[in-house]
C-alpha cells in the first residue's frame, strides 16, 4: 500500500507525489526509500479522499500542524493538497508546506493564491545564495531560472499575506549561509538553517 501519510514523533506528514523539478545533492531520496521504516515512493498519486482515509482517527492526539512534505514537490499534486488542506482546517489543524518554490514555473502561471490559502506556513527551500550555485546543487529542470523563480514565488506569497520562511541546509557552508541571510533579510523573509540529516 502507498503511504500518503506518515508520522514522525507527534507530527503528521503528507506525501503527495514522487515528482520533483529538482534533483538535489542533499535530498533524502538519494539512497533512501523513505523515512524510518515508512517507504515513501508511490505507485500512484493520491486523491484527497485517499489521503484523508489514511489520516489517524485520533487527530487531536497529534501536533496541531500538519506538514505537506514527502518524496516529491507537493505542488505537483496541487488540487489534492488544496482539498486536504481545506479538510484539515475544518478539523482545527494548521498546515505547512515544504516546497522548492518552483510551482509557478511548473504550472507556467501564478498559483500562489492556492498555496497561500491552503498553507498557513510556506517553507521555501532557498538552498543557495545565487542561481549558479543553486543549479549546481539542486539541478532543476528549469536551469538557473529556477532560483529567480523561487524568489518570485516567495515574494508573491508574502505579498498575498502568506507566512513565508526560507530554509537552507547547513552543508552549503558558512560563507554561503551568510549570503543567504543577507538575501533573506533584504526580502524581509525569515531564514531557518537546517542540519543535514
Amino acid at each position: 500500500m502507498d503511504n500518503y501519510v506518515y508520522i514522525i514523533g507527534n507530527k503528521i506528514y503528507i506525501n503527495l507525489t514522487n515528482r520533483c523539478s529538482n534533483r538535489c545533492d542533499f535530498c533524502i531520496r538519494q539512497g533512501r526509500k523513505g523515512m524510518g521504516d515508512t517507504p515513501l515512493w508511490l505507485s500512484e498519486e493520491p486523491t484527497a479522499a485517499d489521503v484523508i482515509e489514511q489520516l489517524p482517527l485520533n487527530l487531536d492526539d497529534y501536533d496541531e500542524e500538519v506538514v505537506f512534505c514527502g518524496f516529491g514537490e507537493p505542488t505537483y499534486n496541487l488540487e489534492t493538497l488544496d482539498e486536504v488542506a481545506s479538510y484539515l482546517h475544518c478539523v482545527d489543524k494548521t498546515t505547512r508546506i515544504n516546497t522548492n518554490g518552483q510551482a509557478n514555473l511548473i504550472y507556467n502561471g501564478d498559483v500562489t493564491d492556492v498555496v497561500v490559502t491552503s498553507c498557513d506556513v510556506i517553507n521555501v527551500s532557498l538552498n543557495e545564495c545565487n542561481a549558479q550555485k543553486y543549479q549546481q546543487h539542486c539541478k532543476s529542470v528549469f536551469g538557473e531560472k529556477a532560483f529567480d523563480g523561487l524568489l518570485d514565488f516567495a515574494r508573491k506569497c508574502r505579498e498575498k499575506g502568506g507566512n513565508v520562511v526560507f530554509s537552507v541546509v547547513d552543508s552549503i557552508g558558512e560563507e554561503d549561509i551568510a549570503e543567504c541571510k543577507k538575501l533573506a533579510k533584504k526580502m524581509g523573509i525569515p531564514l531557518r538553517v537546517r542540519v543535514k540529516e
